[in-house]
């Protein structure tokens, strides 16, 4: 009788906060360095970003054309109307913009930073009313409504600055992950930190960018959000968008009740974890979830050498939607890692003990938002 041996395998074990504060103080990524998660991220962040760049010229086109329009049916033709646009359009041979509608109303129901405070602001309220006044000149509809329901209008042109602060930012990130697909394929980028780093520069570049907005109503200019207003790249919509969309998201529909009764969403938004660090990749396919959208305009955009890498992984083809989202959410780690990174308070090397203090403070705070994250994701 012959004794066969049987050999025990570990699970990986699961960063926990201290191993993730270290990562980030050391310049190492949350991510695993491995061959395999740098042809992951680097290619689909390249499918990514030429779906944000569509995603982007939308949202533009909406806030410069869509100002208070009361049934914006054709938002989604910015490229122009014609009869095989709106039958492709009908039979789903298009963008899915809704994804991008899902993360502006997350932006705008979250509300937090710069931009949101601003639009709380007397300046804010003053140029609404200025615009719709002007604007009820001609069109009674609206002096109707605003006579009726005075909140409506202000509402409404607060969702669209927030719609074209999202193309804005947008922007700069399509332009950033085509680019690391270009730096990879020469060979500027070999590993994950690279990933990283390219990600955190590229913030970093665009941090003090201009956030502004006008509109012409009636043949006058009229701003929305003045260059006096100081709004600026990074920490008035970047970071904003991070909270609101790899953070705290939305519940799905379908996935959880909204029965108040049930109690199974909790009353306080602050406490929302359905954002993209949180979400479960197996059901990315299902209806009334807005991540399936994204992934069908990623899968039509994916570069041939991670549509091979998925034909040896997995089920293949069969599920590609589901292991487009796993490599998305790795990628949206090394995202959220550039951003920790690019917005640390002093520079790693620093000597200065108060300094030091301050930056494993600020690691700290953001490990302890990524605890109850899918941690899975990095091994």
């Amino acid at each position: 009788m012959t004794s066969t041996s049987i050999r025990a395998t570990v699970a990986p074990t699961l960063p926990d906060q201290e191993e993730m504060i270290r990562r980030l103080l050391s310049d190492t990524p949350l991510l695993a360095d491995t061959p395999d998660h740098l042809l992951q991220v680097v290619n689909v962040l390249e499918s990514y970003g030429l779906v944000l760049d569509a995603y982007s010229k939308n949202l533009v086109d909406q806030g410069e054309k869509q100002l208070l329009n009361p049934f914006p049916v054709m938002r989604f033709f910015h490229e122009g109307i014609s009869p095989k646009r709106i039958w492709d359009h009908l039979l789903g041979d298009r963008i899915n913009f809704e994804y991008a509608e899902y993360c502006q109303k997350a932006m705008f129901w979250h509300g937090t930073g710069g931009l949101d405070a601003y639009l709380d602001s007397e300046p804010f309220q003053q140029a609404c009313q200025t615009i719709i006044d002007r604007k009820s000149r001609r069109d009674p509809l609206l002096a109707l409504t605003n006579r009726l329901y005075s909140g409506f209008a202000p509402e409404s042109i607060r969702s669209l600055t927030t719609i074209y602060c999202l193309g804005l930012f947008w922007r700069v990130m399509s332009d950033l992950f085509v680019d690391l697909a270009r730096r990879y394929r020469i060979k500027e980028v070999a590993c994950v930190n690279d990933v990283v780093h390219h990600i955190r520069d590229g913030l970093v570049a665009a941090a003090a960018n201009p956030i502004t907005y006008k509109v012409t109503v009636l043949g006058e200019e009229i701003w929305v959000l003045p260059p006096e207003a100081g709004l600026t790249f990074l920490v008035d919509v970047a970071v904003p968008y991070v909270e609101a969309v790899f953070f705290r998201g939305m519940p799905f529909l379908g996935t959880v009740s909204y029965n108040a009764q049930a109690r199974q969403i909790s009353p306080d938004i602050s406490d929302f974890k359905y954002g993209a660090l949180y979400a479960d990749p197996i059901p990315s396919m299902g209806a009334g979830i807005p991540p399936s959208l994204c992934m069908k305009d990623m899968f039509r955009n994916l570069p041939e050498e991670l549509s091979n890498w998925y034909d040896d992984h997995a089920r293949g083809q069969v599920d590609v939607h589901v292991q487009i989202c796993v490599s998305f959410q790795k990628s949206m780690f090394c995202v959220t890692n550039g951003a920790i990174a690019g917005t640390m308070p002093h520079a790693l090397d620093t000597t200065n003990p108060e300094e030091q203090q301050a930056i494993r403070a600020y690691a700290e705070h953001w490990t302890s938002r990524l605890m109850g994250c899918r941690r899975e994701a990095l091994l």
